[in-house]
């Protein structure tokens, strides 16, 4: 009997199914850019139509994190994988819960988009703040979402380092619409909505940091929640 061929067979086998389920997990972070692309895009054209369709679509983002949960338990049940395999699984599992929970973010933009299109207001200059926070976490999702597919530790820790002017951001941005709410009691439910929005976009940065630290986790090894950043850089790179 050849060992030997048997070995390399479920090697290749298992190098395939490692590779689908990374494809799988591209997939949905491309899912959920074009989630929070939509919602964005009608919370600012005040567009309700365009807000439900990216409400109804939630359940697509749902649907594939339970496929690739269900292939993560199926891998680890047959392969036991080991070492950097094992850390490749672990990683998705917990990637595609954070990528989930951007999908729930970004429905719950699309729900504040509705209730402005229906109050028929007008997201105008007053709420710049919104457009340029949007832009910071888009950029996050989209860079980390490369980062995970090229595994570049370099690409990652930015994005862990970028969650810091997001986080400055949404702080300036509740002092400004609490001013707006004191200056004019008038509009405070308006406000509030819009406040919700920033919430949604500033826990969408947290959740794109956190595949960061899961990048570095897989790539070097090291869990780098709670620690400082630059002694985790002196750590990797020296």
């Amino acid at each position: 009997m050849d060992t030997n061929g048997t070995s390399q067979h479920i090697s290749h086998q298992f190098d395939k199914e490692m590779e689908a389920l990374r494809h799988k997990v591209l997939k949905m972070g491309g899912l959920v850019e074009q989630q929070i692309s939509g919602a964005i895009e009608a919370l600012q054209e005040t567009d309700a139509a365009a807000a439900e369709k990216i409400i109804r679509r939630d359940h697509k983002v749902n649907a594939l994190e339970v496929n690739i949960d269900e292939a993560c338990t199926q891998i680890l049940a047959r392969r036991q994988p080991a070492a950097t395999d094992l850390r490749m699984v672990i990683a998705v599992i917990k990637t595609i819960t954070d990528l989930e929970r951007i999908g729930d973010e970004a429905e719950k933009i699309a729900r504040m988009a509705v209730n402005l299109a229906e109050d028929d207001v007008k997201f105008g200059s007053r709420y710049a703040g919104i457009h340029h926070l949007s832009d910071l976490v888009k950029r996050m999702v989209h860079d980390v979402l490369d980062a995970y597919a090229r595994l570049d530790v370099d690409a990652a820790i930015k994005v862990v380092r970028d969650d810091e002017e997001t986080d400055q951001e949404y702080q300036n941005l509740i002092r400004m619409l609490i001013t707006y709410m004191m200056e004019d009691p008038r509009k405070i439910s308006e406000v509030l909505d819009v406040i919700w929005v920033a919430r949604a976009l500033e826990r969408i940065g947290d959740h794109a940091k956190n595949i960061g630290e899961y990048v570095i986790y897989l790539v070097k090894g090291k869990d780098i929640r709670h620690l400082d950043l630059d002694e985790v850089e002196k750590d990797i790179f020296s």
